[in-house]
């Protein structure tokens, strides 16, 4: 390798290693503070460089935020996929995802993006800057309810869009954050109840007749 492209290279991994120890620090100052109280100054001091170099990165504290956020999305979407590709039925499918994107089940996740969505300026430029990712959460749940319908695992009748808005519903941080702090009641319990009655609700009455018929 030239010289030259090497020293671009160097350099290119450094910035990238240097911009997620301040992603690093600028989720754990968000968790501890919140919004408000996080300030480019101490992400500055804890990743040990100036606040100009920051600055560098990202110009101001909402490019941090939309970054925290682009990288949380993009995970949820890249596991959305992973469970999407796995073997067996669509509802152990969907449960996969359910379960992984719960909240309470990762308290970490649950809790940065409930601070963030609490922010309404913040929640008006998500569904703007963040919304082809969103749609494309959309669709690959989408793609696993019409294939499970069309698997006969789920009921024909009931439109896609229904159960679409149905299952996202159940993963709403607000909904549940009262009940899992007031009632004593573990995420777990609170996620194997509303897992049976989202799926059997939109059970077909003979589940897995495709796979059946293809076995024959």
């Amino acid at each position: 390798m030239p010289e030259k492209a090497y020293s671009r290279s160097l350099k290119e991994r450094q910035k990238r290693q240097r911009e997620e120890l301040i992603l690093q620090c600028a989720e754990a100052v968000l968790l501890e503070k919140g919004y408000h109280d996080m300030s480019m100054d101490e992400i500055a001091a804890r990743v040990g460089i100036a606040k100009g170099t920051v600055y560098l990165h990202f110009a101001k504290k909402e490019d941090l935020v939309h970054a925290l956020l682009d990288r949380e999305m993009l995970s949820v979407l890249q596991m959305i996929e992973t469970a999407k590709a796995m073997d067996g039925t669509v509802r152990a499918r969907l449960e996969t995802i359910l379960r992984s994107l719960y909240p309470g089940l990762s308290e970490k996740r649950d809790h940065l993006l409930y601070l963030l969505f609490s922010e309404s300026d913040i929640r008006t430029a998500m569904h703007e800057k963040h919304s082809a990712v969103m749609y494309e959460m959309s669709m690959q749940v989408t793609q696993l309810l019409e294939e499970g319908k069309a698997r006969g695992e789920f009921r024909a009748e009931i439109p896609t869009r229904v159960m679409l808005l149905t299952f996202f519903s159940l993963l709403s941080a607000r909904s549940y954050k009262r009940t899992l702090k007031d009632w004593d009641i573990e995420p777990e319990v609170v996620i194997d109840n509303i897992a049976g009655i989202y799926f059997r609700g939109i059970a077909a009455d003979r589940p897995e007749r495709h796979d059946e018929d293809e076995a024959r």
